[in-house]
């Protein structure tokens, strides 16, 4: 398998946190762990594979530094790389807009020739609506931190498990 390239964007800390999980799942021989505060386009175009992920803050925003980082990421050349993206939200404080942040990022990814993979059953959450939905299935990895840390580790596992299989 190619290296991955995890690009994460977070004000609290969570969504670091649960990038370096899934560098964790990876081995960190393998996946390299970036901030996007401080990443550019070339960055990104360097990987084949590559994960992006925040939180949704407020009602269905990005978290600030992945929002500063859009034009970076819609700048970049992705035709031909498999992409996964990981969100993180509130579904019993933000109901209405659960895990927005997946469906935004889709949203930036999906006309630029590349390969949206790791999509995951909405089952086992209990929310209104999201963005990060299409179908029944989000289109990445849903996490909430606050309301199910519990499965937190078990639904990375999982995901990484496909993502193994979806990278090569």
């Amino acid at each position: 398998m190619q290296k991955i390239g995890i690009f994460y964007g977070s004000s609290t800390g969570n969504s670091e946190i649960a990038a370096q999980q899934i560098q964790k799942e990876f081995g960190a021989d393998l996946a390299t762990v970036i901030d996007v505060s401080g990443a550019k386009a070339a960055d990104v175009e360097q990987y084949s594979n590559i994960i992006f992920g925040c939180s949704t803050l407020e009602i269905g925003e990005l978290e600030y530094d992945f929002e500063d980082f859009m034009p970076e990421l819609e700048a970049a050349n992705l035709k031909g790389k498999k992409v996964a993206i990981f969100g993180l939200g509130d579904q019993e404080s933000y109901p209405d807009s659960f895990v927005d942040s997946i469906g935004i990022i889709y949203e930036a990814l999906k006309d630029k020739g590349c390969d949206v993979v790791g999509k995951t059953s909405t089952e086992g959450y209990d929310y209104d609506e999201s963005r990060g939905e299409v179908d029944g299935q989000f289109l990445g990895l849903a996490l909430d931190d606050d309301s199910q840390d519990d499965l937190t580790e078990e639904r990375i596992k999982d995901w990484v498990a496909k993502l193994k299989n979806d990278f090569n």
